[in-house]
């Protein structure tokens, strides 16, 4: 390999590890959080086969959290709230006249694998 190619390799999380999940009851009431915890600002949500959810990774500040992240490929996820919502759209407006948009990300293998998690919980 000559001193200006780049070798380019994937590897993905292995893991990831949610440390706390709320199931809202619907869109409406998660993009109302969403948009409290956000101040205001705009902030969005994501969308994954009948999934809307939003996460707050663990940042590898941390010597322990950045060696669990290069060694094992394992990241955590401080929070996951969720609602089941069957059809995409593009914004959740509340009634409150708060509208936060909505990326539809079905093409991301390891949010689907977090959906479908998601959607086996019960709680």
């Amino acid at each position: 390999m000559s001193t200006n190619e780049i070798a380019v390799t994937y590897e993905p999380f292995k893991e990831i590890v949610i440390m706390e999940k709320t199931r809202f009851n619907g869109p409406e009431e998660i993009a109302r959080f969403t948009s409290v915890i956000a101040g205001g600002k705009l902030a969005g949500l994501y969308w994954v086969d009948g999934v809307v959810f939003l996460y707050f990774p663990l940042t590898a500040s941390t010597a322990v959290v950045a060696k669990e992240l290069l060694e094992k490929r394992k990241v955590y996820w401080t929070f996951v709230g969720y609602a089941m919502m069957p059809k995409y759209m593009q914004i959740i407006e509340t009634k409150e006249k708060m509208i936060v948009p909505v990326v539809e990300i079905t093409s991301d293998p390891i949010l689907k694998s977090v959906a479908q998690w998601l959607k086996e919980q019960k709680e």
